[in-house]
């Protein structure tokens, strides 16, 4: 009996979840095919997953594969399941693959994906909260409820799509859809519906399904449904009288409700009895510059939820630094002719700068290259030595001849031995994030030489050879191919330590607010089973290593890196053992991409678990996707995309960048920066709503009421208005405590729309002009239209803080309330209040000048700079001239020459038109033009006519 599936074919998680409980019952080959490839012979379009069996004959459609294996495993039909079969065939799947289709082809988002489908997870809802039963057909799992679950798992694992949901295997209490929220989990926590899941979304989310839905047709069901980025209408809920009757009562009580304002502590500290509140956004590499991803990714999103914390008057501390240590600086220092200490000296003042313009409010921002970094981390690592959680062993390690010295894992690069990339480190691939090791990297067959970093002098122990023949692996310093030796290391015994670490994680996560992918990070390590992993490296540049026998040797940069967070707090108070050692009264949250999970996540809790010091370790870990550029990904070399030190140089405000970032920040999978986008953005859901709101707010106080906050008599309409308000401001905080930044910032719009609606509905510029009760009424419309947004610049102030404050500049705020968010909403504005001078927030993007931005971005900085490069240095003479760019943009241009000149080829010989032939020409020499600058050669003149 043999399975085709094919990657990404949605069809493919129900079967394999089918197929598991028919496991041991039947003899099953899986196979993988191409979702273009004809399987059964007498079908006229390709059709997977397809089950052929012994006897030859093909089932093809998913429900008919899993019954086939259901009957196997000794199930029985009913007709309560064969009906759910039908429902699901005539209604689910029709709505199910038009949101699929829009969300992960089309990039829609929110309410148009869940639009086409939410009828049909009412209809599931109620049909589970009626029979009262777990599951479809009754007590029992069926055939219904495998089906059901596999169509809508790839939608659904987002916590976006089902409410409550927001946990991996760990539901939340929640009215709205709990029925099927619990369904959900119960069957999403079993064992085959886990692999299965595994197998067909590879940890990517969604989005493993595009290979496969992309070469599928739109869906014609909802082809004539208007899809639109703009936000709809909002539909006021139903409110009952006790919630508007609490609403009044909050808001009339005013500013007299809100808490005391806590005195500003310097250096901050616990408090014991109060919330403490611990914030570290992962060190950057000091070696590079951050592009948006890494800022969103980290720094700014854990800044959005350190300011929350300061306006709920948490004892908060929110650290961050560069971590200066390992090859990467080595590397760096090498590429730049500067010593690794004048890099890290270089870069941390380059990272400061980027995210002092992009307003991060650290209380530290911190280095990893001091004399307590050092003393922390021995400490820690002697601890664990005299426990017993080190080993010491003889490791197989690359070695470069040439440069007469070990190379660490990331002077090496090679072929993944997983999913055969081509430029995988020696320590994690890029690719598949797999972590690898150095002498696992494979040779390719054929590579051609790449050019070598240029060696300074400052780094005399190397051997210059700019022409040595490169392989792959090669050497990053020399290109030369290294040769396997031996050398003695040490290793942290994680399977000692592994039984603490899970008990540690059975508390901890249960109520704790990691994101669903560091779960799912976390248990696949665990569920293959931890191994020992090595905590030195070969290197001149890092933590030393206080161990006889091993005085040659630094700590591994991710064994100390994560201690930084720990020194980095103790350079900022010698009472930083009140934060780090103090689990009983301290949330540590920590804010990453998924990449770094398995060492804030495992790594590091066994390293301070196995120290018997009480550590205080991580509460929440916050893992983001990965932010892309346009249809790519950010590439310094090759000048594409946006980098913090470019941002400023845009015209465009910091504001609006973490407006846009934090909008689009990729939280249950992958998004991608659009140029077309934030230009929607900014002027859809900044100009012509938040703005325009608080902006005509504020100028009815002026124009109408002489800057002076007018009387305000409530009907019963406004009073729901402050119940709706109220609602969706405790709506952001329950999102916010979750770290729920992205919906939370949609709340904040949600409650601009109410209030241009409300002002929309009642007009006060008609009713100042007429009778005494219309210029009441007017009166009262803008009195609660400007204390909306008064809320609304502190709702505002984790978000857009130069924003924020602006607006509390303009409506003149009384200083408490800037810095307090209270939970219901107040008049904080009575009547009588005098306002200041009201101006716009926002300016309009214009296409012509984003398209400028666009081609700026896409590659065309990097023929710019190599342009000025040439221009302002000396003439290229001799052969062996150190380059004008770094090695990686000539293998770049490199690579483009080649790909180019085969097209020009390919044309030619297809004898193709002489204008697209002469356009693919003038590419090819205007791409070797760029490599000789960048190579710091002539350009030679072109040959043919000359010039008469």
């Amino acid at each position: 009996m043999r399975l085709f599936v094919s990657e990404g074919a949605p069809g493919t998680l129900p079967v394999l979840a089918a197929a598991g409980r028919a496991q041991g019952r039947v003899e099953l080959l899986i196979s993988t095919v191409g979702p273009e490839e004809c399987v059964v012979p007498f079908l006229t379009r390709p059709k997977v997953p397809v089950l052929q069996l012994d006897s030859g004959n093909y089932l093809f459609s998913t429900s008919a594969i899993c019954r086939y294996f259901f009957l196997l495993s000794g199930w029985e039909q009913d007709d309560l399941t064969n009906q759910w079969l039908e429902w699901e065939a005539t209604e689910l799947q029709p709505a199910l693959s038009a949101a699929l289709y829009y969300l992960v082809v089309q990039g829609k988002k929110g309410e148009d994906v869940l639009g086409p489908v939410r009828r049909a997870l009412t209809h599931i809802d109620h049909s589970l909260s009626r029979r009262s039963c777990p599951f479809l057909a009754g007590e029992t799992e069926s055939l219904a409820d495998i089906v059901l679950w596999g169509a809508l798992y790839p939608l659904l694992q987002d916590p976006v799509y089902l409410p409550g949901f927001d946990t991996l295997f760990i539901p939340m209490p929640t009215e709205e859809l709990g029925a099927l929220n619990s369904w959900f989990q119960t069957l999403s926590s079993q064992e085959p519906c886990q692999r299965a899941a595994e197998t067909v979304l590879k940890q990517q989310g969604v989005l493993a399904l595009r290979p496969y839905l992309q070469k599928q047709p739109q869906p014609s069901s909802f082809e004539g449904r208007a899809v639109s980025n703009e936000p709809e209408e909002e539909e006021l809920a139903a409110l009952s009288e006790e919630e508007i009757a609490l609403a009044v009562a909050a808001w009339e009580k005013g500013l007299g409700s809100l808490p005391p304002l806590q005195p500003q502590q310097s250096p901050v500290l616990p408090v014991a009895g109060e919330r403490n509140v611990l914030i570290t956004s992962a060190l950057p590499y000091v070696n590079n510059v951050p592009h948006l991803g890494n800022i969103i990714g980290c720094v700014l999103s854990a800044d959005v939820f350190a300011r929350y914390s300061r306006l709920r008057q948490w004892n908060t501390l929110y650290l961050c630094g560069t971590d200066e240590y390992g090859t990467a600086t080595e590397t760096k220092a090498m590429e730049e002719g500067l010593t690794p200490q004048e890099i890290c000296d270089k870069y941390h003042a380059i990272h400061a700068d980027i995210y002092r313009w992009f307003n991060i409010s650290f209380d530290i921002f911190g280095r990893t290259t001091t004399p307590q970094q050092t003393k922390i981390t021995q400490d820690i690592f002697q601890r664990l030595l005299a426990r017993g959680f080190v080993l010491q062993d003889t490791v197989e390690q690359l070695r470069c001849e040439r440069c007469a010295r070990f190379l660490a894992d990331r002077f090496v690069e090679g072929v993944c031995p997983f999913c055969g990339f081509e430029e995988a480190r020696g320590d994690q691939c890029d690719k598949c994030g797999k972590l690898i090791n150095a002498t696992e990297l494979k040779f390719r067959e054929g590579s051609t030489p790449g050019p070598a970093i240029p060696i300074p002098a400052v780094l005399p122990w190397v051997t210059p050879s700019l022409n040595f023949p490169s392989q792959k692996p090669q050497c990053k310093i020399c290109r030369s191919c290294p040769v396997v030796k031996s050398s003695r290391h040490l290793f942290l015994d994680l399977p000692k330590l592994e039984k603490r670490l899970e008990e540690w994680l059975e508390k901890t996560l249960p109520g704790s607010d990691w994101t669903p992918n560091a779960r799912f990070i976390i248990r696949s390590w665990l569920r293959d089973g931890l191994k020992p992993r090595c905590i030195t490296r070969d290197l001149k540049w890092g933590t030393p290593v206080p161990l006889e026998g091993f005085e040659d040797k630094v700590f591994y940069v991710w064994f100390d890196a994560t201690i930084g967070y720990v020194s980095i707090t103790a350079n900022y108070t010698d009472q930083w053992e009140r934060w780090w050692k103090n689990p009983d009264q301290v949330d540590l949250y920590q804010f990453m991409a998924k990449d770094n999970v398995p060492f804030h996540g495992l790594v590091f809790p066994c390293s301070v678990l196995g120290a018997e010091d009480n550590y205080t370790l991580v509460k929440n870990l916050i893992a983001t996707e990965y932010l892309n550029y346009e249809d790519g990904k950010f590439s310094k070399s090759r000048g594409v995309g946006v980098f913090g030190d470019m941002a400023q140089d845009t015209g465009i405000p910091a504001d609006i960048w973490r407006f846009y970032l934090l909008y689009i920040r990729p939280e249950g999978q992958d998004s991608a920066f659009s140029w077309t986008d934030m230009l929607l953005k900014n002027n859809s859901e900044l100009l012509n709503n938040l703005g325009n709101f608080i902006n005509r707010a504020g100028m009815f106080v002026s124009k109408f009421f002489g800057g002076f906050v007018p009387e305000m008599v409530l009907t019963s309409d406004d009073r729901r208005l402050l119940a709706h308000i109220t609602l969706e401001l405790q709506h952001y905080h329950q999102l916010l405590e979750k770290v729920r930044i992205r919906d939370a910032l949609r709340s904040i719009l949600t409650i601009s729309r109410h209030g241009n609606q409300y002002i929309q509905v009642n007009e006060p510029w008609k009713r100042i002009k007429g009778s005494e009760a219309d210029r009441q009424r007017a009166g009262t419309v803008t009195g609660l239209a400007v204390n909306i947004a008064a809320l609304l610049s502190v709702m505002l102030q984790p978000y857009m803080p130069t924003v924020s404050t602006t607006i509390q500049a303009q409506l003149q705020l009384p200083p408490p309330t800037c810095s307090i968010l209270p939970t219901n909403f107040l008049c904080i504005l009575p009547a009588g209040h005098q306002i200041g001078t009201v101006s716009p927030l926002f300016q309009k993007l214009e296409n012509d000048q984003i398209e400028s931005l666009r081609q700026r971005f896409s590659g065309g900085q990097l023929e710019e700079s190599l342009a000025l490069k040439a221009k302002a240095g000396p003439k290229p003479a001799a052969a062996g001239t150190m380059t004008t760019a770094g090695p990686e943009q000539i293998q770049v241009l490199m690579d483009e020459v080649t790909k180019q000149g085969n097209i020009v080829r390919e044309l030619k010989a297809q004898k193709a038109d002489k204008n697209q032939v002469a356009a693919e020409v003038a590419k090819l020499l205007d791409l070797k033009k760029q490599l000789a600058l960048a190579e710091g050669k002539p350009l030679e003149t072109p040959k043919g006519k000359k010039k008469k």
